[in-house]
């Protein structure tokens, strides 16, 4: 499961080389990621872009496994992935993340 660390203003997601950072005080979500060795350049967004985030499942065509994502949809319409997760953990991860936006 993907470590939340959380606030009532402020929620952070840690997951592998990702992390988000939500803080309502400023209005706005922080996505750090890290490609190999190298951090990528930060993405900031408004907390008001954030139209839905939710479990996205697909499975796997060589081992026929079941993957499933958790993912936060802009109303740009890009998706971001966060976290590949369990089925179970992947929807606990939403419902936080959910539950301190407000969706």
């Amino acid at each position: 499961m993907a470590n939340i660390e959380e606030t009532p203003r402020k929620l952070v997601l840690k997951a592998g080389s990702t992390t988000l950072t939500l803080d309502k005080d400023s209005g706005k979500a922080t996505l750090q990621q890290k490609m190999l060795l190298w951090n990528k350049k930060p993405v900031e967004f408004a907390l008001s872009n954030i139209d839905d985030i939710a479990v996205k499942s697909n499975v796997d065509g060589l081992s026929g496994a079941a993957i499933h994502h958790s993912v936060l949809h802009e109303r740009t319409g890009e998706v971001i992935v966060l976290t590949t997760e369990e089925a179970k953990d992947a929807a606990e991860t939403v419902n936080k993340l959910r539950g301190f936006i407000g969706l």
